[in-house]
């Protein structure tokens, strides 16, 4: 892993890191990472009060700083591990006017230089997925759960498609299945507090060290219950908006998805994101609901270890709308910045609510394309990337690609070839 990453991180480092375009500049680059530090920093609402100033961060697998930089500000001190010490060379080029952020390099894959109980909180994003053994990644969530502190929060993804027989390299690394993460957090008695993107390449996960708190249930009362997506009182019985949130109250400190269990219709959901309280002493729960659901108003019952009796109330089951298949997106396939200006002769489109990508079929100026390369990024939308290559015989300028799934044309999306 250190070979391939130094060589990565000597050709370039910043296409490698952020996926983006070749020899992106540095504030490109940085800006790349916005998406992240936003959702990293909905995390830190789940730390106990305290000053900016007073906390501890840990990025595991920081590459060049694009993480660490603009979070800095939001701690008194962070540090940064990698494996590659040319990715290290490179952040701490980028850090050094910052004083309070470190960067070491790991060349053992641990976090040995660390103390127990060091850190507030510990993130991770774009790392796990390149690694090729199941056992290191695993050892760095063994490691960080050593190096937590009490109330302190772990944020971290994971590449959670489904396993596959393929030999796990250090681009496309080992894949873990959401039952291992839950398995994994409850053994070493954190809290997981979410669970999101199942079975995609992004999966999200936190969890949290308890503090010393009761797990008293205690009032537990179900103020609404909601479409995960929108406000409004229902949801479809499948599909991807077949998600519910629950706004709980009374809900103990100590409770986490784990813990929890809620029926709907008398099946067990899938529970996937459990917020902080919010301001009227609510918090939210968001659970993916079961399959074979029937339509019209189902019961819901929350339970939990512990709860003196099931909480319950109702909720809105309808019928899904009918797929509608569609072209979200076509970009170069390598240099994603330049959008529809191809640079490298390869494109990359993604597909939606297509269940059978095996029937697209892509033209180029009225000509075919030979070779569709799909996968599947998202089960539940269904959403497929497209891979595929520009016949040769395309000269450059102006160009029309035409997709059709079966004999229904999806669309035209003009590009620009510039190769």
């Amino acid at each position: 892993m250190r070979e391939d990453w130094n060589a990565r991180a000597a050709e370039d480092a910043h296409y490698y890191v952020a996926f983006g375009r070749r020899n992106q500049s540095g504030d490109e680059f940085f800006d790349t990472g916005a998406e992240q530090v936003a959702g990293l920093l909905r995390e830190l609402k789940r730390l106990p009060e305290a000053g900016a100033r007073s906390r501890r961060a840990l990025e595991i697998g920081c590459g060049p700083g694009r993480l660490m930089r603009p979070l800095s500000k939001y701690f008194g001190e962070i540090h940064g591990v990698d494996i590659s010490d040319g990715m290290i060379a490179r952040a701490s080029a980028n850090l050094s006017g910052i004083p309070h952020a470190h960067t070491h390099h790991a060349p053992n894959s641990n976090l040995e230089a660390f103390a127990d109980s060091s850190f507030d909180f510990i993130y991770s994003y774009a790392v796990f997925q390149h690694i090729p053994s199941r056992e290191v990644v695993m050892g760095y969530l063994d490691e960080a759960a050593r190096v937590l502190k009490p109330g302190g929060v772990i944020r971290v993804q994971v590449n959670g498609l489904p396993l596959s027989a393929r030999i796990y390299d250090t681009w496309s690394g080992v894949r873990i299945p959401h039952h291992d993460i839950r398995e994994w957090s409850f053994n070493n008695r954190l809290q997981l507090l979410a669970l999101e993107g199942t079975d995609t390449q992004y999966m999200w996960a936190t969890f949290r060290r308890p503090a010393g708190e009761t797990s008293i249930y205690t009032r537990v009362r179900i103020h609404r219950v909601t479409n995960a997506h929108s406000a409004e009182p229902a949801a479809p019985v499948r599909g991807r908006f077949a998600v519910l949130s629950l706004w709980v109250e009374g809900l103990p400190a100590s409770a986490d998805l784990n813990q929890l269990q809620v029926e709907v219709c008398n099946k067990n959901s899938t529970l996937i994101y459990l917020g902080p309280l919010e301001f009227d002493g609510v918090q939210q729960l968001n659970l993916e609901l079961p399959q074979g659901l029937p339509t019209g108003l189902g019961p819901i019952t929350l339970l939990a270890p512990g709860m003196q009796e099931p909480v319950h109330s109702l909720v809105r089951l309808i019928s899904p709308g009918p797929m509608v298949p569609r072209v979200l997106s076509v970009t170069d396939g390598i240099d994603l910045l330049s959008g529809t200006k191809v640079v490298t002769s390869s494109v990359k489109a993604t597909i939606e609510e297509v269940e059978r990508p095996e029937l697209l079929r892509v033209y180029a100026d009225g000509v075919p394309i030979d070779a569709l390369d799909s996968f599947c990024v998202d089960p539940r939308a269904p959403r497929h990337e497209v891979n595929f290559e520009l016949p040769h015989t395309l000269q450059n300028g102006p160009a029309q690609l035409s997709f059709y799934l079966g004999a229904r044309r999806l669309g035209e999306f003009a590009i620009e070839v510039c190769r």
